[in-house]
């Protein structure tokens, strides 16, 4: 899998357009394991991921959020930390930023460092409705909104 974007269905269009009966092949797997994420049976993902257009910073980035599991956060500082940047949270969210492969890559679980629901690519609202498919509280849908429980870093 190469690119996941968030975009408006086509006019009229009340399912996505790609489903396991009218897209190739190989993109049945990613479907389905979608659904099933949608549908709260599904909490990681096992699909071979086409990072090639990231840097080598961005590929390190994106190799610690997938391991960040399902139903945490973690803020752009400590994810800066974990890749060898401590003080790089804004490089890290830039990373973040340009992840093509979002919900499967799951950039939506990072958070600001005052535990601040931040940015997110695909809209603030879609943030939210991810975290919480994945059971983490969020008051609202702006950049300010916080996220339950706090973040709070274990230093080990």
């Amino acid at each position: 899998m190469r690119r996941i974007e968030f975009a408006p269905l086509p006019h009229g269009t009340e399912t996505p357009v790609a489903t396991p009966e009218n897209s190739a092949p190989f993109l049945t797997d990613t479907v389905e394991q979608l659904r099933e994420y949608f549908a709260g049976q599904r909490t990681a993902f096992d699909l071979p991921l086409d990072t090639s257009t990231a840097t080598a910073f961005q590929a390190t980035v994106y190799e610690e959020l997938l391991r960040v599991p399902y139903g945490h956060v973690i803020t752009y500082g400590e994810l800066a930390r974990r890749v060898g940047r401590p003080g790089g949270a804004r490089a890290v969210g830039q990373a973040v930023g340009a992840n093509p492969i979002p919900i499967v890559i799951p950039c939506h679980r990072v958070v600001s460092g005052a535990g601040r629901l931040g940015g997110f690519s695909g809209g603030l609202p879609n943030k939210v409705v991810l975290l919480r498919l994945e059971g983490v509280e969020v008051d609202g849908a702006t950049p300010t909104s916080r996220v339950h429980p706090e973040v709070i870093p274990l230093r080990l």
